[in-house]
């Protein structure tokens, strides 16, 4: 068997090598994601019908005095970290009594030991608050800060006492809470919307729904009664219906009226079973002893 030239193994050798050294070249190297310190966050709400959404990252205590240290009494923050925090709002509102068209803003807080100023700025997408011009503010309201007894480690935005009508903004962070009121008007949306389709020619009506919305927000309640009357006369055993129009008599004054129904009701939840006649039992219960 012949053997090969030194020359020629020499290279071969090169050649592998160099093969070698363009294909560890030519392998990507491996995509690296750190976890963030202040991860992003994005908070959605309906209140009412207007939708609210909040974009901010969320920064941690980590040992650090936050409030008169990290973020000195006096300063424009942005309400949380990174970029500044952005706040859309679908219809117009109010933030603690002042209006606020529809829109997407900065969330800025200038902060202090007893008083915080919650601002709106029409700059929405801006880093930190490096950048931030008062002559931009679209709003400037007082919040109040609350203490806390136990300390909050991440930094929270949240939306809560959720009613039709309003809701309570809260910035929540160490051992502080600032709470600001969110308002939305909701009659003055829907109250014609309603009218309009109840007068109309429509084959299908919220009767119920209607009517609901017309007690909770003590608006035409003989218009509702008449309603209510429409959805029983299509589910006459129905103990709960006759119970909501008891409720409707009861606020429009109509005390034997909705003494009638609650007895009614009552009658009617005696005959059903579960957990639901308990209920509706106690309910009529509690409407007939204060009709008395």
């Amino acid at each position: 068997m012949t053997s090969l030239p030194s020359r020629f193994l020499a290279i071969t050798s090169l050649v592998l090598l160099a093969s070698t050294a363009t294909s560890s070249a030519q392998t990507p190297a491996p995509k690296l994601e750190f976890p963030a310190a202040s991860p992003p966050a994005t908070l959605k709400q309906r209140v009412g019908l207007t939708d609210i959404e909040i974009n901010y990252s969320r920064p941690g205590v980590k040992g650090r005095l936050i409030f008169g240290g990290l973020e000195p009494w006096g300063e424009v923050w942005r309400a949380g970290a990174n970029t500044a925090t952005r706040i859309t709002f679908s219809t117009a509102v109010k933030l603690n009594g002042h209006e606020v068209p529809a829109g997407t803003y900065g969330l800025f807080a200038q902060i202090g030991e007893r008083e915080w100023t919650i601002i709106l700025n029409k700059v929405p997408n801006q880093w930190g608050a490096y950048a931030y011009d008062k002559t931009d503010d679209v709003l400037r309201v007082s919040a109040t800060p609350i203490k806390l007894a136990d300390s909050v480690e991440t930094f929270t935005i949240d939306i809560n006492d959720i009613r039709d009508e309003s809701a309570t903004l809260n910035l929540i962070w160490e051992k502080t809470r600032v709470p600001v009121k969110i308002e939305v008007d909701v009659v003055a949306t829907l109250q014609p919307q309603i009218e309009a389709v109840m007068a109309s020619n429509a084959e299908k009506k919220p009767y119920f729904a209607a009517a609901m919305f017309y007690l909770d927000h003590n608006l035409d309640l003989k218009k509702a009664a008449e309603w209510m009357d429409v959805v029983i006369a299509a589910q006459p055993d129905a103990f709960y219906l006759t119970y909501r129009k008891a409720k409707i008599l009861a606020k429009m004054g109509d005390k034997q009226g909705a003494l009638a129904a609650a007895k009614a009701s009552l009658a009617l939840a005696s005959k059903a079973s579960g957990a639901i006649n308990d209920e509706y039992t106690r309910l009529n219960k509690e409407l007939i002893a204060g009709l008395k």
